[in-house]
């Protein structure tokens, strides 16, 4: 996999990035929380499949999403935390080989491939002002019923959650997965070709949520 390279490495202001390009969440807007599962072992193959350091990134459009869906949760005492952005197509490769469910993990070969991988989608959960996770119907990947869009429990807690971290994502104008509570689209997502592999090279910020 190619090597990411930082904006702070390059001394000249680079112009705004184009909406298809890839942008660092993190360089976006800090407060956005960064936890990719998949860059440690704390996910359901028990192993990194990503560099330890590998950025949270997605299309600059997406990232305008994150911003407005951002900004509705400030305004409300909580925001994002990040589980996964753009995923390598050798990442998917090895989570497809894992499961072999096309419920849950997307065929890299089947045709359409996994939005991950197109740069339009994002696992997403919420803390609170702190930082801390809050309660939600299950952790990530967690591939039982009990992670379904629409939550089945009698937690009032985790139910007004949900219901949260969904208003503000539907706000910034991405749209959920059935099996997977914490999985967001973005709703033009079509016009985004695959991107197996990708090398970030320059950024600039994007314009604040309106």
């Amino acid at each position: 996999m190619n090597l990411f390279a930082c904006a702070s490495t390059f001394s000249a202001a680079p112009s705004p990035p184009a909406e298809g390009e890839f942008v660092d969440i993190k360089t976006i807007d800090p407060t956005i929380v960064i936890d990719l599962r998949y860059a440690s072992a704390n996910n359901f193959i028990h192993r990194p499949i990503y560099p330890l350091r590998m950025p949270a990134l997605v299309r600059a459009s997406v990232a305008l999403r994150l911003l407005v869906a951002q900004k509705f949760l400030n305004d409300r005492g909580y925001g994002l935390k990040i589980w996964d952005a753009y995923r390598p197509q050798s990442a998917q490769q090895q989570l497809w080989e894992s499961t072999r469910n096309n419920s849950y993990v997307a065929d890299p070969h089947g045709g359409v491939g996994s939005n991950h991988t197109r740069g339009v989608a994002v696992d997403a959960t919420l803390v609170d002002r702190s930082g801390r996770d809050v309660p939600m119907p299950t952790d990530f990947d967690n591939f039982t019923p009990a992670a379904m869009l629409t939550y089945q429990g009698n937690n009032a807690m985790v139910r007004t959650n949900l219901n949260l971290l969904q208003k503000a994502m539907a706000h910034g104008g991405f749209y959920g997965l059935r099996t997977e509570w914490w999985h967001f689209c973005a709703a033009d997502y079509a016009k985004y070709p695959l991107v197996p592999e990708i090398k970030l090279v320059s950024q600039a910020p994007l314009p604040p949520a309106r």
